[in-house]
């Protein structure tokens, strides 16, 4: 199976063949995926080099034209090197892009501390009007960067991880899926961390639903699933709780309790792998089930 990253790349590659107004803006990350594609149409794929602020200026510039920019790199090179331009250049001047990142929270561990990003969406929801997708396999990726690409001029994140879960879900932009129905509490598994969320709750009488789609969060979704139900855990791949506003405005009118898994604050400064830096979290079935279990118990 390709990665999300390398189905991003043959997907993209194809779009720009389909679609004169897309263009791609990258900062010497993912150049190698992009060379038939910069071979093909040399004035809309651009490599600004390791000028992170430059990439997300330039997308703006492309955007001010009437072009669709998707820009590529690192979440850490993505939102939070150049969070100025992405707030002045995309936001504030009213404009448009994809975002498409790599890396994570901690996919690369050997990269250090410069190369992790659990704090990439919390950042992006101090700013109006992201759609922020979070897919957890390449087939799902597929589908969520086409309907991006295609989005007319909205502000899209889309969040891939070399994290996946094992089958692809029949994912719908902005929709909630639900995947296991139960009665105590309802799940709610963001991306790459379903397959983990379905062994934990093995058993348990809980209902879970899939992200695949975190912003705008299905508000209705959720209280549909929830019923008369309040106790809502989320678990999602970056910094934990980033999700909870959102849970506790869509149930604002019932009584609910809402425990956030996820990446903590603390910083763990071993590099490890991506499963060891999964049980350190919390977030392997082991973890998540004891979570899980203490809270809805």
């Amino acid at each position: 199976m390709d990665t999300m990253r390398e189905r991003f790349a043959t997907v993209t590659t194809e779009l720009l063949d389909e679609d004169p107004r897309l263009a791609v803006v990258l900062a010497d990350i993912g150049t190698d995926g992009f060379r038939t594609a910069a071979e093909r149409h040399p004035d809309r794929v651009v490599n600004v080099g390791i000028r992170e602020q430059l990439m997300i200026g330039a997308a703006g510039g492309l955007a001010l034209t009437g072009m669709r920019p998707i820009a590529h790199t690192f979440a850490s090179f993505l939102v939070e090197r150049p969070w100025e331009q992405v707030k002045l250049d995309l936001v504030h001047q009213g404009v448009g892009a994809v975002l498409v990142s790599a890396a994570g929270s901690y996919d690369w561990p050997a990269g250090g501390r410069t190369h992790m990003a659990p704090g990439d969406v919390a950042l992006l929801d101090t700013l109006p009007g992201w759609t922020v997708h979070v897919p957890g396999h390449p087939d799902e990726a597929e589908t969520l960067l086409r309907h991006a690409a295609a989005d007319g001029d909205s502000l899209v994140y889309l969040r891939l991880s070399a994290h996946t879960n094992a089958a692809a879900r029949p994912v719908e932009p902005g929709r909630l899926l639900t995947v296991r129905t139960g009665h105590r509490a309802t799940v709610v598994a963001v991306g790459p961390m379903l397959d983990a969320v379905l062994a934990a709750t093995e058993g348990l009488d809980v209902t879970v639903l899939y992200a695949a789609t975190v912003r705008p969060f299905d508000a209705a979704g959720l209280r549909a699933a929830a019923g008369g139900r309040g106790d809502v855990v989320l678990v999602e791949p970056y910094l934990a709780g980033t999700s909870a506003p959102a849970v506790h405005e869509a149930l604002a009118d019932l009584p609910h309790r809402v425990l956030g898994l996820g990446v903590p604050r603390a910083e763990h400064r071993h590099y490890g792998s991506i499963p060891e830096h999964l049980a350190a979290y919390g977030l392997d079935a082991e973890g998540l089930r004891a979570g899980i279990a203490a809270f809805v118990w």
